[in-house]
């Protein structure tokens, strides 16, 4: 990708909020992509089918980097929350315990992107995630939304464009993923420390809390998991440059069609 303009680059890790303008045109209309995870974490892990190991954390980045480019040429200002191996927040000494990061580190990390896409004055926010199970055999592709803000139901009408079409596009390329559907981010808190257990919504989708989160997005917002890297068949398609591309030309009709209206 060509370069990109940092936005308020003292709060955040050289290569992260990134804005990207448009290639073709100008709908002035800016899209917050988040590739999650990053920096020491590598999020979730899995196998393809040929026995490769690969995690979520670069391919995350992958989609989010295509959806980008789809994205510009249609007008639109992009700004991604981190464009490599990056993590977004600058680190401070009580971030990390050895290689991994402390609780407080990780929330650090989380929030830091709310306030990307809060700097940057997104019109929508979209999360890109991939998923985990015990079992290789779990399948599947959800897609999550916040249903306690004010625009809760724009935020519902972006994740059902978000599920619908990332599912089309792949089926584009002949994958056959089930559809796990769209559900409310409540109980799919990502921090296992007891304060995120309590509050139970995902960072970047949910609303404020008192002495846990001052600083939620704020505007309409979705975060889909298309795949499981557990799910051999799934994992090698996370991989592929072409389901990559599937999922990102997905994401980027579903804000093309979202901010359209």
């Amino acid at each position: 990708m060509a370069a990109g303009y940092p936005v308020s680059p003292s709060r955040f890790e050289p290569g992260s909020c990134v804005l990207f303008a448009p290639t073709a045109g100008n709908r002035h209309r800016r899209v917050f992509i988040d590739a999650g995870h990053g920096g020491i974490d590598p999020g979730g892990t899995g196998t393809t089918s040929s026995g490769k190991r690969i995690s979520e954390a670069p391919l995350n980045g992958d989609v989010a980097k295509d959806a980008a480019v789809i994205l510009r040429r249609r007008g639109f200002t992009v700004v991604l929350s981190r464009t490599g191996s990056n993590p977004v927040a600058r680190p401070t000494p009580g971030d990390f315990s050895g290689a991994l990061y402390t609780v407080l580190g990780e929330r650090r990390e989380l929030v830091a992107r709310n306030l990307c896409a809060n700097l940057s004055h997104a019109n929508i926010v979209l999360g890109i995630d991939e998923d985990a199970s015990a079992s290789p055999s779990t399948a599947g592709s959800i897609t999550l939304y916040d249903a306690q803000r004010p625009y809760h139901a724009a935020n519902l009408r972006l994740a059902q464009l978000v599920q619908r079409d990332v599912l089309a596009n792949l089926g584009r390329i002949g994958a056959s993923v089930p559809n796990l559907g769209v559900h409310n981010d409540l109980g799919y808190g990502d921090l296992a420390s007891a304060g995120a257990q309590a509050y139970g919504h995902l960072t970047l989708l949910g609303p404020p809390k008192r002495g846990y989160l001052a600083t939620p997005t704020r505007v309409p917002a979705a975060l889909i998991e298309p795949l499981f890297l557990t799910n051999p068949p799934e994992g090698s398609l996370a991989n592929s440059a072409a389901g990559q591309e599937a999922i990102a030309r997905g994401l980027a009709n579903a804000a093309t069609q979202f901010l359209g209206r």
